[in-house]
């Protein structure tokens, strides 16, 4: 991870006068998509950058130890081993970026690597995920909880209540309080984007977010209707660059939530890199919040070397 971001006193006479073009940014969205995306061998190389940079996610009711620990393997060998010697990229120790379970199951994930003698972060969504309706109090604790067992990055909701009354120097003091309870664990700050009601009020809660010390904005938990669309993207990536503009300080920034094709993953990175400059191509700045994105980036890795599609009982499941 890079120098993480300090935040800055919250600043309302810069989030209120925030007024977002709808129709521009649509329009920039249709634009980005229609960009050409590399080809062959580059299509490949772009494909292992987007595996570096995404986090490794298992969030379902029926998590156990023993599925934590074959998303821990998965992650630390995301490319079958002789793919990635047929591209001579077998020994550039490429792994995800980091595995992404609920606050229960950290010490579990913690073990796992440990026991493969890794220093893959593991990531913890915490604060009542995914609806973020607990006491205050107790997502503090869940956040300490999570930390305390060995999570180094923990994904927090923000309370969506307060984004959509615009109740923002109570949201600025919540996630405050979040980031002191993070420690010294890099927080990435759940917008929850489908429950916003605009593009100004996503805007508004991305800059908020930035100001109280988050170190990524994230678009989604995943469980909402709608998650990662390519315009709240453009939207998320404006307040970062103008945050950095502002303050020198760059934050990170994670889609979540239905991405789920090899495709899609090249037109994330195309907006990122149109949006952001390379400096954000890096999983320090850059994450995929994903469960079955590697499954199908897997797969054309496997066309790109052989020429055929695998079955997918061929590869080995996250």
């Amino acid at each position: 991870m890079s120098a993480r971001n300090p935040g800055t006193n919250l600043d309302l006479q810069w989030v209120m006068k925030v007024r977002v073009n709808t129709q521009s940014v649509l329009k920039r969205a249709q634009n980005i998509q229609g960009l050409k995306t590399p080809k062959k061998q580059w299509q490949a190389a772009w494909l292992l950058k987007a595996v570096t940079c995404i986090d490794l996610t298992t969030l379902a009711g029926d998590d156990t130890p023993s599925n934590v620990h074959r998303l821990c393997l998965k992650a630390l060998q995301p490319i079958r081993y002789d793919l990635l010697k047929s591209m001579d990229m077998h020994d550039k120790g490429i792994t995800t970026a980091a595995v992404c379970v609920y606050p229960a199951r950290v010490a579990d994930a913690v073990k796992s690597l440990k026991a493969a003698n890794s220093s893959l972060p593991v990531a913890s969504v915490a604060t009542g995920f995914p609806a973020g309706q607990t006491l205050l109090e107790t997502r503090l604790q869940e956040v300490r909880l999570a930390v305390a067992d060995g999570a180094t990055e923990i994904d927090i909701v923000i309370n969506r209540m307060l984004a959509i009354t615009g109740q923002w120097e109570a949201l600025y003091d919540e996630i405050c309080q979040f980031r002191a309870a993070c420690g010294d664990a890099h927080m990435k700050t759940i917008l929850a984007v489908g429950e916003l009601s605009t593009f100004t009020a996503v805007y508004r809660a991305s800059l908020v977010a930035m100001m109280a010390g988050s170190d990524f904005i994230k678009t989604s938990t995943g469980k909402e209707s709608v998650n990662a669309t390519y315009p709240i993207a453009i939207v998320m990536a404006r307040a970062i660059r103008d945050y950095y503009l502002s303050t020198g300080h760059k934050v990170g920034f994670k889609p979540a939530g239905g991405i789920r094709t090899a495709q899609e993953a090249l037109v994330w990175l195309t907006l990122i890199k149109e949006e952001l400059g390379d400096d954000w191509l890096h999983p320090h700045l850059f994450r995929f919040g994903a469960s079955s994105l590697l499954a199908d980036i897997e797969r054309q890795i496997y066309h790109h070397v052989t020429g055929q599609y695998a079955a997918y009982h061929e590869l080995p499941m996250a």
